[in-house]
Order: C-alpha cells, then sequence, then structure tokens
C-alpha cells in the first residue's frame, strides 16, 4: 500500500471522538508512516492545554495555530496526520489538507455523545447541552468534511483494527485521481 500512495500523507479529518487519533497510529504503523496529532503539536508549542488556549486567548487564536501547525506539518511527506474535528472551517486549511488523500470518518452523534461523556478536555462541549451543541457543530461541518477524498463511515461495534482495514481497502479507489496529473474532482 504505501508504493501505491508514493509518500502522500494520509489526513484524518471529522468530529471529535471519532478515533482519528487511535486509527491514525494504526494506520501509520500498517504503512510504515509517521504519526502526527495537530492537537498535541499545538499543545506542545503554545506550552498549554487546548482548554486553557480556548479560554485565554480565544478560539479564533487556536483556529490560527491549528493552521500554522497544518501548514508546517503538509510538507512533509509518508505521515498520517489526525487533525482537530474544526480544522475544516478556514479555507486556507484546505489547502494544505489537499496536498494529500483525505479521510472524514464519520461516527453517528449518539456514539459520540457516549465517547465524550467524561472527556472533559474538549472546550466545544463545556456546554449545558452537549448533544445539541454536537449536533450543530456537525451540521455546519457536515458539508466541509464531505468534501473529503474517502468518506467512512463508523458504527459503534467497529473496532479501530476494523477501521483501519477498510480504509486501506478503498485507498486504491481514489489514489488514480490523486497521483495523476489530473485535478481530483474533489478538489474546487
Amino acid at each position: 500500500m504505501s508504493n501505491l500512495l508514493r509518500g502522500v500523507n494520509l489526513y484524518l479529518i471529522g468530529m471529535m471522538g471519532v478515533g482519528k487519533s487511535t486509527v491514525g497510529r494504526l494506520i501509520a504503523q500498517e504503512l510504515g508512516y509517521g504519526f502526527v496529532d495537530t492537537d498535541d503539536v499545538i499543545v506542545k508549542a503554545a506550552g498549554k492545554s487546548i482548554n486553557d488556549i480556548f479560554t485565554h486567548e480565544g478560539e479564533a487564536a487556536f483556529r490560527q495555530l491549528e493552521s500554522d501547525v497544518l501548514a508546517q506539518v503538509c510538507a512533509y511527506t509518508k505521515l498520517t496526520i489526525a487533525t482537530g474535528g474544526g480544522i475544516v472551517l478556514r479555507q486556507e486549511n484546505w489547502g494544505y489538507l489537499h496536498h494529500g488523500l483525505i479521510v472524514w470518518l464519520d461516527v453517528p452523534v449518539k456514539v459520540l455523545l457516549k465517547r465524550l461523556a467524561e472527556d472533559e478536555t474538549r472546550p466545544l462541549l463545556q456546554d449545558p447541552d452537549p448533544e445539541a451543541k454536537l449536533l450543530s457543530l456537525l451540521e455546519q461541518r457536515q458539508p466541509l468534511y464531505s468534501q473529503a477524498d474517502l468518506h467512512i463511515t463508523i458504527t459503534e461495534e467497529q473496532t479501530p483494527a476494523e477501521i483501519v482495514t477498510r480504509i486501506l481497502a478503498a485507498i486504491p479507489s481514489v489514489l488514480k485521481t490523486q497521483v495523476s496529473p489530473q485535478v481530483s474532482p474533489h478538489q474546487n
């Protein structure tokens, strides 16, 4: 598979809690790629948690850090990159994402709520009605997520290893448009 990819990065996008970091690490192992979690890079670079960045500097400052990290990461090859759920919100980020193969991990909101119930590290979920907040975020982001090269719908029962197998099996179906000099139908 890594020969087919020719070093092209894989960018995992999707809502918080879909498993981008877990699945990303496994894909990186399978491909012999490096793994980067953009949120981890932001925390290390800023020297504070994402919650602290949101609280003290605001979402706009966080989104700028996120874009800066993505710009740096896309200069490398042979990486699997787990992105933050809102990375798709800034148009400039799409220019970076389109340097690689974009995989949307899509999990039903009810499953996300279960996974995130005890997670207090998500600033956008510090809301009296987390389900309504998740639904609102998904409604806003879904048209953007749908621009991905691959759309992988995940059920609650699927293990990370099964998800990786599905992604790796689906990659060849989109690689021809990615690697050829023709413009991909997913690029605007």
